[in-house]
């Protein structure tokens, strides 16, 4: 069948999908969610059929832009449309459905075509539901990884000892990062670090460091920063370092479902070519992991996975019960980063954990006295001299401030209304706070901590500020604030939390980070 081409100006996330009309659709024997196989001067591409009986007329084709730009169709040209078969890869995910074990081959069909675009939506949250209700043993998280990044770019630092470090997330205000970084590379190791955005958090890495510097840089681009100074902080979404994970990303978060965390993670580091890596996995109440003995089985997983993988995996267990250090929402975490470095703040927190875990890499990598030699890399400020060479080969201002990041003006100081210590923190409500006041989409909004687990507080005293770069979002967080309890104070751990005196709407806190 001849079809005349009318473009829809729409996109779909990476896939290729065609309007027909259900006639049309009817005639070609292809229903919605089908498939159709178009040609175009020599060109070919497998779509998949959605159907109208009003937008799109008989004899008429309604293409997205992604058929538009691989088929380099023109406005109302004709192309031969004809019914395809259902991708292999279909059968295969029925099969993991029917739990049955997926072979590498299997898998890696899968992934193929959902990096392609030629599964539909409703295919990969069959798949991915399939992997959380049924789980996937170490060999399918082996083959997944495998498949990740063989559907994607690689880096290849030219036989350079590599190290990385990832933390599984759930712990607001980790600017870990851009403390390890700069101490790594500046103690002589390579660390090519590509990070995340936020997903359910008020910041991840690359909109922490995006305040710094640009982190949109291609593979070529990380590979030159890398070579220049031993390290970098990227994004990335703009790397095509397993592209499989941002489709499935997609998906795992309205279901708030995450089966993929270990070949999500280790796909990754594979792809930049790690070969020593620390896995943070923060263990307490509000984040991921919520006991010792849990983090200890997850790490047991990591450090398999990355036997499997080629890839020494050390993990650390993690404080996860409160925010790290003060700040949370990118500037303000950028800025009090940048204040450590500079040796201007000693948030001893911040400075325990980056220094812990780079003194784990370079403990690792073959010396001795590894959170030693991190700290005095930090103390020295040669930590500091590093960043701010990593932000210039960036494309960053090499002389940047901690006083030159911006702070949202519009602002509100919440006070303790009783005298004590501060007893506990709640991160799933500071996450929500921050995000309801516009983190991280608003650079400047965000949380700053005046106290933390164990300080002592006088009535009337300070607990924590919301900033805010609009008057509208800062009054949304301020209704949330007087619905839900953020930190508790008392003159000792009391018993009892707080009252429920009417049936409550629980929302269970989701935490999703790459």
């Amino acid at each position: 069948m001849r079809l005349k081409v009318r473009f829809l100006g729409l996109e779909a996330g990476g896939k290729s999908v065609v309007v027909l009309n259900r006639s049309d659709a009817e005639d070609l024997g292809v229903s919605s969610l089908g498939r159709v196989r178009l040609r175009s001067e020599g060109r070919e591409l497998t779509a998949i059929v959605n159907t109208t009986t009003k937008l799109i007329e008989e004899g008429v084709i309604g293409v997205y832009e992604e058929v538009r730009n691989t088929l380099k169709l023109s406005e109302g040209e004709y192309i031969d449309v004809e019914i395809s078969p259902f991708p292999t890869s279909v059968y295969f995910i029925r099969n993991k459905l029917s739990g049955r074990k997926l072979t590498y081959d299997e898998i890696y069909e899968i992934v193929k075509d959902m990096v392609k675009g030629n599964l539909s939506e409703i295919e990969i949250a069959s798949f991915v539901t399939a992997l959380h209700m049924l789980g996937l043993d170490l060999d399918e998280a082996t083959s997944l990884s495998m498949a990740m990044v063989k559907t994607g770019n690689t880096l290849n630092l030219k036989g350079k000892l590599v190290v990385d470090k990832h933390s599984i997330g759930g712990v607001p205000g980790d600017k870990t990062t851009l403390l390890v970084v700069p101490i790594i590379a500046a103690s002589g190791l390579t660390i090519p670090k590509s990070s995340s955005r936020a997903i359910t958090s008020a910041a991840g890495t690359a909109d922490r460091a995006e305040v710094l510097m640009p982190v949109n840089l291609n593979i070529d681009e990380m590979r030159e920063v890398v070579e220049k100074t031993n390290g970098c902080i990227v994004w990335g979404g703009s790397l095509y370092l397993a592209p499989a994970d941002d489709i499935f990303v997609r998906v795992e978060n309205p279901l708030s479902i995450d089966p993929l965390l270990l070949p999500s993670i280790m796909s990754k580091k594979k792809a930049v070519g790690a070969d020593l890596l620390v896995i943070d996995i923060p263990c307490g109440r509000g984040t991921k992991v919520k006991t010792i003995g849990d983090g200890e089985l997850l790490a047991k997983d990591f450090i398999e996975l990355g036997r499997r993988l080629n890839i020494k995996v050390q993990c650390a267990l993690t404080y996860g019960e409160q925010p790290v250090g003060y700040a949370i929402g990118p500037s303000l975490e950028a800025r009090e980063a940048l204040k450590v470095l500079m040796g201007k703040e000693e948030v001893l927190d911040l400075i325990d954990k980056a220094t812990d875990i780079a003194g784990i890499l370079i403990e690792m990598s073959g010396r001795d006295r590894g959170k030693e030699i991190a700290m005095e890399v930090l103390k020295s400020g040669k930590a500091f001299e590093k960043l701010r060479e990593i932000i210039e080969a960036q494309g960053g201002d090499y002389n940047i401030r901690p006083e030159d990041l911006p702070v949202g003006d519009k602002r509100f100081t919440f006070h303790s209304d009783r005298e004590g210590f501060l007893l506990w923190m709640d991160n799933h409500s500071l996450v929500e706070l921050a995000r309801l006041a516009g983190s991280p989409r608003d650079k400047a909004a965000g949380i700053l901590l005046h106290k933390k687990i164990g300080d002592p507080v006088k009535k009337g005293e300070p607990l924590f500020t919301i900033y805010a770069e609009r008057s509208t979002k800062l009054q949304r967080a301020l209704e949330e604030l007087e619905r839900i309890y953020v930190v508790g104070v008392g003159k000792r751990m009391e018993m009892l939390i707080h009252e429920v005196r009417e049936r409550p709407i629980t929302k269970k806190a989701f935490v999703l980070e790459r």
